[in-house]
């Protein structure tokens, strides 16, 4: 026999083996898995870092369950956070705290604290209950909507008093988040207690609710006061009713308000829920977006030269037009964006650089901020 079937020989004899120590590994699974059929339920998987909260309001007449997310570092206790408030937390609160997740890593957002809001009670009826708590108008008077009013002033005179006991979260940088009914809450609340929220993601708003009810919030605040200082992203399924909302975006543009700030975006593909990740994912991005700042090119020329990373690692930092780059060894490029004269971060990346002078005002390195830690980088020439 020749070297080749010998070859052949061999790996038929391996691949038998494999084969027969697969076979015999997928019967021990499964016997295990029927072994644990017949064994107690196993626990449920719970997120890692949450906690959850109960609270009755004597102003709706209802208990609601809260579920929190605290940020990674909220252990210094020096810091405040700020906080967002998502509506249908049974349903969108696991959605809500990977999205978040996802984003800090590549840091869009800071540290955030998540107040997700549902209903308690026994067994609660949550299509009822949202149907009830998320409309402001009760167009046929059958009970069955209308208590936004109501379940607005629940979230601002006792659930963010009760949050503001507990935990370090700031008093004037609030994100509301909602979707659907949630969405038409979401611009309720804005039209009728401005001020409260300062920034708001909605996806799929219910805008044709009770004749287009929220049309006319947006008429009544505009005879009343051009000015809404917000940021607001607004999504919707590509396979909705795309004319109604454009028209409504229009009249929302249209009143050219003072301070108001608004990104919307058609998520093609999608129907009335499943555009939720896209949508609250570029929310995320624009309420948090960090500021642009145009810094003076003699100001970065004093940062032009070489850094020591680390004792294996020199980077050049370079000034382009208006803007500065960071060459590596391997002549990788990375361009700052500035939200200071002396404070930059990398687009889609947790990388945050923050030059610092001496007493003389010479430039002697920069703080670099990464997720696993900060470290100073010094300026070599």
């Amino acid at each position: 026999m020749n070297a080749s079937n010998n070859t052949a020989t061999t790996f038929e004899n391996q691949f038998r083996i494999i084969l027969f120590a697969s076979l015999l590994l997928g019967f021990s699974f499964v016997g295990y898995a029927q072994d644990n059929n017949t064994s107690t339920t196993p626990p449920e998987v719970s997120i890692a870092g949450t906690q959850l909260l109960t609270m009755s309001s004597s102003i709706c007449h209802q208990d609601y369950v809260l579920y929190i997310n605290l940020p990674r570092g909220y252990g210094d206790t020096t810091k405040t956070f700020p906080v967002l408030y998502l509506l249908d937390a049974q349903w969108d609160f696991p959605l809500i705290q990977a999205l978040y997740g996802q984003q800090y890593y590549d840091g869009f957002v800071p540290g955030i604290v998540i107040v997700g809001i549902t209903w308690g009670g026994e067994n609660p009826d949550y299509d009822k209950r949202r149907a009830f708590d998320l409309t402001p108008t009760d167009p046929g008077k059958s009970g069955k909507y209308g208590n936004a009013p109501d379940f607005l002033a629940f979230i601002k005179r006792e659930l963010m008093p009760f949050v503001e006991s507990k935990y370090r979260v700031s008093k004037t940088d609030r994100t509301l988040v909602g979707s659907s009914f949630g969405g038409l809450f979401t611009l309720y609340a804005m039209f009728h207690e401005t001020g409260t929220f300062n920034r708001y993601i909605l996806t799929s708003p219910a805008i044709g609710f009770d004749k287009d009810a929220v049309s006319s919030y947006n008429k009544e605040y505009a005879e009343r006061t051009k000015e809404l200082r917000a940021r607001v992203f607004i999504g919707i399924g590509g396979y909705e009713d795309v004319r109604a909302f454009d028209a409504f975006v229009d009249q929302l543009k249209g009143e050219d308000y003072k301070g108001f700030e608004l990104e919307t975006k058609v998520l093609e593909g999608f129907g009335h829920s499943g555009g939720k990740a896209e949508g609250f994912a570029r929310g995320l991005q624009f309420v948090y977006a960090k500021p642009v700042v145009k810094v003076d090119p003699k100001i970065l020329d004093q940062y032009v030269g070489e850094y020591q990373v680390n004792p294996q690692l020199r980077i050049t930092v370079e000034r382009d037009v208006d803007r500065l780059v960071a060459i590596g060894p391997d002549n990788t490029k990375l361009t700052f964006t500035a939200e200071s004269d002396k404070d930059f971060y990398i687009n889609g990346e947790y990388l945050m650089i923050h030059f610092q002078r001496d007493e003389s005002g010479k430039v002697t390195g920069c703080q670099m901020e990464q997720y696993n830690g900060v470290s100073f980088v010094k300026k070599m020439k």
